[in-house]
Parts: structure tokens; C-alpha cells; sequence
């Protein structure tokens, strides 16, 4: 039996693809939260865009962890 369609290469990179849906979503929900916020009272701009930006890292900064622990794990 010959191997007509081999596949090579690292399964942290397709972990890592599969991971960073996750966060994607997550930040696509925090600047919704934000956009909502600030057309239902856009007094409170001020106050909301600190939790817009607390949030974004947040989701970030998961998304990074993830890429570090794809590269450490990698054989």
C-alpha cells in the first residue's frame, strides 16, 4: 500500500489553529459589549473603554499562552 497523500508536520500548529478560535470570539464579544454599551449610554464612555481594554488583554493574553505552550510541547 503506498502513501498517496502523507501528512508531515508539527501537530502544535494545528492545535494552536484550533485554539485561537476561542479568542477570537471572545474579543469579538468584548467590543460588542463595548460598541453596545456605548450606544445604549455614551456618557459612560470613559468608564466602559477601561473594561473594553481590561478585556481584550485578558482574551490576549490566552491567545499567547497558547501559542507558548504549542512551541514548548512541540517534539
Amino acid at each position: 500500500m503506498t502513501d498517496l497523500a502523507a501528512v508531515t508536520g508539527s501537530l502544535a500548529a494545528i492545535g494552536y489553529g484550533l485554539a485561537a478560535i476561542g479568542p477570537g470570539i471572545g474579543i469579538g464579544l468584548v467590543f460588542a459589549a463595548y460598541i453596545q454599551a456605548t450606544a445604549r449610554q455614551p456618557e459612560s464612555v470613559g468608564l466602559t473603554r477601561t473594561y473594553l481594554f481590561l478585556g481584550f488583554v485578558l482574551v490576549e493574553a490566552l491567545a499567547l499562552l497558547g501559542i507558548a505552550f504549542g512551541f514548548v510541547w512541540a517534539k
